[in-house]
């Protein structure tokens, strides 16, 4: 499984110098934390960026995890005498995580870069050689089969995705292998695809190099490789969503129109997933001249599903060409090059009447349900991850609401959420606040207005008393009828619910 443009993969038909070599670099503390002790703060982070030279300096000496930093992540020839001090380096040369360099020195065949898994664990991501950080530009410039490492894309659908015990996954687009990594964790079987068989090698040797199980691997273009019977219990894809003109970059560009790839692998999940399974992507999606962005996206939303997307940030055209143009260093080609293709994407747009593009999180769960509920909201604030908790408590929150008419819901018992604030706002020593705001501190971090029954209710709600008890009691503190405050308050305690700043008690 390789790409003959770019360098020999190690085999991934050695498990046992992966394991070999894994306990070596552990040994030399070559994990997150001992990078970031060694390298110090700044230097770290800035290895993140794909700037190398304060890692550099920060490894001049030739202790075994400075000889590691320099081998692995910042691509450097080392003595083989050195290497040989802290590697089995006669089984990795065999086996190709290393190659032979003039007389009396060694290079390292890919990129290894440690990351930390949610519980501690110490996992290595493989990568192609200066790739590690994915979107750093003038990486797919080299050749379209390249294999990036982890980006914030990555990192981002690995924390929203919902992390419960089941019996498959399938990691559709799988790269580097990072979302099959997660999934193993959780995933009685993992299955992960990619078009690129360069990247379905990549990642059997991160599993390999992690200590986690192998994964069953596919090669083929979306859900091609799955059998038209097969379901899974979890889905997730962070694929090549950029919407561009052609597809030259296989790692980023789908291949087709606009955003028919995001559009056409929620549309297929739907049949894929067990009753129950969620499925969770990554996505790009086109504001076109003339229609509502949000009834585009509910029109992916295959049946049987509910659904949340969640719009994170949107770009305007000229800004969305520039960021994915760095991202392939054109900006460092030609300027009459890099011009045209600036405008073929600008035509391109044009052409489809897009204003700008958007980019969010969808999340699909199978529901037996009548009338599934789809959500799609703009939320560009700031966020807690990881958030795999809170989207499962959203869906669960969906079911409550939908199986609860109001007088059940008034019968009902609520807890405040942990790390709700009341905050009050209004002009400097007047009477009473203009408005009363909640505040979430944890998960989504949503603030939301209320009035002072709601207020009032959201304070007192610990779970003891119903709904319909609080509510009468507050009627008699404020003077109001019992009777029509029951009858205007559950809209407002359902918003509270579907927000998260209230939880129903069992």
């Amino acid at each position: 499984m390789s790409n003959s443009a770019l360098s020999p993969l190690p085999s991934a038909d050695r498990p046992d110098v992966a394991a070999r070599l894994r306990d070596a670099l552990l040994g030399a503390s070559f994990t997150a934390d001992g990078l970031l002790e060694l390298l110090g703060a700044p230097a770290y982070a800035a290895l993140a960026r794909s700037e190398v030279v304060p890692a550099l300096r920060a490894t001049r000496g030739d202790t075994p995890l400075e000889t590691l930093v320099r081998l692995f992540l910042l691509q450097q020839p080392v003595p083989h005498a050195r290497v040989a001090d802290v590697l089995p380096v006669d089984a990795c040369l065999e086996a190709g995580w290393l190659t032979g360099i003039g007389g009396d020195e060694v290079a390292a065949t890919v990129d290894i870069r440690p990351y930390g898994g949610p519980d501690g664990e110490d996992w290595f991501i493989v990568s192609d050689l200066g790739c590690a950080v994915g979107g750093a530009g003038g990486i797919g410039s080299r050749d379209e089969g390249v294999v990036l490492g982890v980006g914030g894309a990555s990192t981002t659908l690995a924390g929203i995705t919902v992390r419960t015990p089941v019996a498959a996954a399938l990691d559709l687009g799988t790269g580097s292998g990072i979302q099959a990594l997660h999934a193993a964790r959780h995933a009685t079987r993992v299955t992960a695809t990619d078009l690129n068989p360069r990247a379905l090698h990549t990642t059997a040797l991160t599993l390999a190099l992690s200590g986690a199980p192998a994964a069953d691997l596919r090669e083929g273009s979306l859900f091609e490789p799955i059998a038209a019977d097969e379901t899974y219990d979890l889905i997730v894809s962070n694929p090549p969503f950029v919407i561009s003109p052609g597809a030259r970059l296989t790692y980023r560009d789908g291949g087709m129109g606009g955003d028919d790839l995001c559009r056409t692998l929620v549309q297929q999940a739907g049949d894929r997933l067990t009753e129950g399974g969620y499925a969770q992507f990554l996505a790009n999606w086109q504001h076109v001249e003339g229609e509502d962005w949000q009834d585009r996206l509910r029109s992916w939303v295959p049946r049987g599903c509910d659904a949340w997307i969640v719009q994170r940030e949107v770009q305007d055209v000229t800004q969305y060409a520039e960021l994915w143009l760095r991202d392939a260093g054109d900006h460092r080609s030609d300027p009459v090059e890099y011009q045209a293709r600036y405008d073929a994407w600008l035509d391109e747009f044009e052409a489809r009447k897009v204003r700008s593009v958007g980019f969010g999180w969808i999340t699909l769960r199978r529901t037996g349900a009548a009338e599934p509920s789809v959500t799609v909201e703009e939320w560009p604030h700031s966020i807690e991850q990881p958030l795999g908790e809170a989207v499962r408590a959203h869906f669960d929150r969906v079911d409550y609401l939908r199986a609860t008419d109001d007088a059940a819901l008034l019968a009902g018992h609520f807890e405040l959420a942990a790390e709700v604030v009341q905050e009050q706002v209004g002009l400097p020593g007047a009477e009473d606040p203009e408005h009363v705001v909640l505040r979430q501190h944890r998960g989504m971090r949503r603030a939301t207005k209320v009035d002072t029954v709601g207020a009032g209710f959201a304070g007192v709600c610990d779970g003891t008393l119903s709904a319909g008890r609080i509510l009468d009691a507050i009627a008699q503190l404020v003077g109001e009828d019992p009777v029509l405050l029951r009858d205007r308050t559950p809209a407002q305690i359902r918003l509270l619910v579907e927000q998260g700043f209230l939880n129903p008690v069992e």
